[in-house]
């Protein structure tokens, strides 16, 4: 994996947890396992790694969830968003590519755990697109930006 000198921010949904990485990997990548489903509480995990030895936790600290004997899920306390993945025998921090800041600059070059892959992901793409939430119900956006604590995607 080739090391990438660029500096990344993120952070959990609440700000109570926020983080820097100062290199990253480049295997940016989704896993389908039946452990990472449930370790983010979705369909698969969307994942990049941070060298440890880059990544700092500028604001609080992340809680952990020790999910076999090598590998410890990193997530705050406070609001539950996943953060990490780290084999506890490795150099590197999986960060969640929702928890950064521009997720969109990490696509997926890969993917992992197939054994567990939803068997209807072919199908997304003719899925009926219903338009942007703030267009289906203009009242309840207004409603949920009026009382929203999600932090914002910065230090």
């Amino acid at each position: 994996m080739e090391r990438i000198d660029i500096t990344v921010t993120g952070g959990c949904q609440c700000g109570a947890v926020r983080y820097r990485a100062t290199a990253m990997l480049d295997n940016s990548h989704l896993c389908h396992c039946r452990m990472c489903q449930k370790a983010v509480g979705n369909l698969f995990a969307a994942l990049v790694a941070a060298p440890n030895d880059a990544l700092t936790w500028t604001r609080g600290t992340p809680a952990a969830f020790r999910s076999s004997q090598h590998v410890d899920r990193g997530f705050c306390a406070d609001c539950g968003t996943p953060l990490y993945y780290r084999n506890l025998e490795g150099s590197r921090t999986n960060l969640t590519l929702g928890s950064l800041d521009d997720p969109a600059a990490f696509p997926p070059r890969t993917q992992m755990g197939s054994e567990a892959r939803m068997p209807w992901f072919g199908d997304l793409p003719a899925l009926k697109d219903i338009g942007a939430t703030e267009a289906q119900d203009a009242d309840w956006a207004a409603a949920i930006a009026a009382s929203n604590r999600q932090a914002p995607d910065r230090d």
